[in-house]
């Protein structure tokens, strides 16, 4: 199910279009500022992001150059502005389509699902991330463990994904907060930590008997299958 973030501070039409969308099978979040958009993108990783441009407290068009800066998720513009000189902007700016209120979700939907095609196809060669018997499907984000599905919030899956990439490389923290958690390195590791914690639990493992997972004091962590070859 794809997993949509609305960022659109008109209650009016914030509600009915997130009931529309849900009801054509998405899972959407909101937000009403740009900055609230902004954290939830950051922090849960959508698959596409809809987003209005008259935001109340940073105009969408800085939001979506602040997005592009960290991200590279598929987002549509949806905005009364009709400029032409507008349209070109955005679209130059790093939007991956453009749609003019007012427009009814089915219109929104299609180009949702066309813009997620899209997507899917550019990564056609971005295969499944086989580890032993833990499997990492990107494009689905999914993940099985000998067969048996893995339930993971959106971070432990980027964390996940990001370390299977790399088997038997040991990954510093440094890096996972750079490139898992979009922030600068700077004593924050207890969340790595955390995260790494959580995610051990959920593949069936601890600290001390480590199956995937092998801490390396000190430095960071390694993903390796069981008898260490990757």
């Amino acid at each position: 199910m794809p997993r949509l973030l609305l960022i659109e501070d008109d209650l009016t039409i914030r509600t009915p279009l997130v009931r529309a969308l849900r009801d054509r099978g998405h899972a959407v979040a909101a937000a009403s500022t740009a900055m609230d958009g902004l954290r939830d993108a950051l922090d849960n990783r959508p698959d596409l992001v809809v987003l209005d441009l008259g935001l109340p407290d940073l105009d969408g068009r800085e939001l979506l150059r602040m997005l592009r800066a960290v991200s590279a998720v598929p987002v549509i513009v949806a905005t009364a502005r009709d400029d032409e000189t507008e349209i070109v902007r955005v679209l130059d700016a790093g939007a991956d389509d453009y749609v003019v209120k007012p427009f009814t979700a089915a219109q929104l939907d299609a180009r949702v699902r066309a813009v997620l095609r899209r997507g899917a196809g550019a990564g056609a060669d971005d295969p499944t991330l086989v580890v032993g018997g833990l499997r990492v499907d990107p494009r689905a984000r999914q993940v099985t463990l000998d067969g048996v599905a893995v339930e993971l919030t959106p971070r432990e899956f980027d964390l996940l994904h990001h370390l299977a990439a790399r088997p038997g490389e040991v990954v510093t923290k440094r890096e996972l907060l750079t490139e898992v958690w979009q922030i600068p390195y700077g004593g924050a590791d207890k969340t790595v930590d955390v995260h790494l914690s959580w995610l051990r639990r959920k593949l069936g493992e601890n600290a001390q008997q480590p199956r995937y997972l092998h801490t390396v004091r000190g430095v960071g962590v390694r993903l390796e299958p069981p008898g260490g070859a990757a």
